[in-house]
């Protein structure tokens, strides 16, 4: 089981990737959203706004202090995340055998499945 830090530094690598997309693929696929990154073994949400320029303000905090109002809301293991970002872990996949789940509008989960 990954721990906090190891969480949050798999945000930033996967913002990082989102980074380095190309201009032109940012803008065809980035909307600006706020997003919650539930860490279920961990107790922690992660909440932050995606931007062409990657995940911005990103905070963390315990489940319970946590009132989920972000447009699109992602629970996962620790583990999970840090396989996302590390590349180990296919999204499309971890989200049809449940591994990853996503509270979302149809157009938001296709925006996701281009960036991850």
């Amino acid at each position: 089981m990954a721990n906090v830090e190891e969480c949050r530094t798999a945000v930033d690598r996967i913002s990082d990737r989102i980074s380095r997309l190309d201009e032109a693929q940012r803008r065809a696929h980035i909307v600006e959203r706020t997003i919650s990154l539930t860490v279920s073994d961990l107790g922690t949400v992660f909440t932050m706004r995606l931007t062409p320029g990657g995940l911005t303000d990103v905070v963390d905090a315990t489940l319970s202090s946590e009132k989920d109002r972000a447009q699109v809301r992602i629970t996962l293991t620790s583990d999970d995340l840090v396989a996302l970002a590390d590349d180990r872990l296919d999204y499309a996949k971890a989200l049809l055998t449940g591994r990853v789940k996503v509270k979302a509008s149809l157009g938001d989960l296709a925006r996701l499945r281009k960036l991850l």
